[in-house]
């Protein structure tokens, strides 16, 4: 078996997760061969290093990493500029518990409204809670160039992706919601953030 002596990620070209990946890949510039893998298609490769065959799966040499927020926080560490996590272990805790937040409070809801399992009565509900949920915390916008940071972060990685989907979601911010929707005008416009976009991505917001 020929041995991968450059990384490649293995990525769902419309999954929220792989795309927070991306994003840190592209903001560092670290040369990666991203292998878009289509919904239960999974290569050989794939099965043999990740027992799960989970997307997103990180491939660094002999290392095989899947989990998101590993994945990032691995690709911060190993490529350390420039940094998307703060050097101090108080500011990093706080990331940390930001991205435990996205996590658990509005990515729940993204997978909720996605799943095509999910009853259409538990979709409007989810996608009502998050419309209001963002909308409620867009002031916080209006502070820092980025969310709760100076610096771009780990945390705007785990949540741009969110906020690219909103269309798909068939989620439409209101006009109070100006310092959310100036800040993901921002973002969006970024080198790293249009590099990372898969084509089935870059179609989500021109329908």
């Amino acid at each position: 078996m020929a041995v991968t002596n450059k990384l490649a990620c293995y990525s769902d070209p419309v999954d929220h997760y792989s795309h927070r990946v991306r994003i840190v890949l592209a903001e560092k510039g670290v040369s990666a061969e991203v292998i878009y893998v289509e919904p239960g298609q999974c290569p050989p490769k794939l099965a043999e290093v990740n027992p799960y065959a989970s997307l997103p799966t990180l491939v660094d040499r002999d290392l095989a990493l899947y989990e998101s927020t590993v994945v990032m926080e691995y690709l911060d560490e190993r490529y350390p500029h420039p940094p998307l996590m703060p050097v101090y272990p108080v500011a990093r805790a706080n990331s940390r518990l930001l991205i435990h937040r996205i996590q658990r409070d509005w990515c729940r809801l993204v997978d909720l409204v996605l799943d095509p399992r999910s009853k259409e009565t538990e979709r409007t509900q989810a996608r009502k809670e998050l419309r209001e949920s963002l909308t409620g915390v867009s002031p916080l916008f209006a502070e820092k160039p980025f969310f709760l940071s100076e610096e771009l972060s780990l945390v705007d990685c785990c949540l741009l992706p969110i906020l690219w989907r909103l269309p798909v979601l068939g989620i439409e911010l209101p006009r109070q919601a100006k310092p959310l929707l100036d800040y993901m005008d921002r973002l969006f416009a970024r080198q790293g953030f249009q590099a990372s976009l898969s084509v089935a991505e870059r179609d989500m917001r021109q329908r």
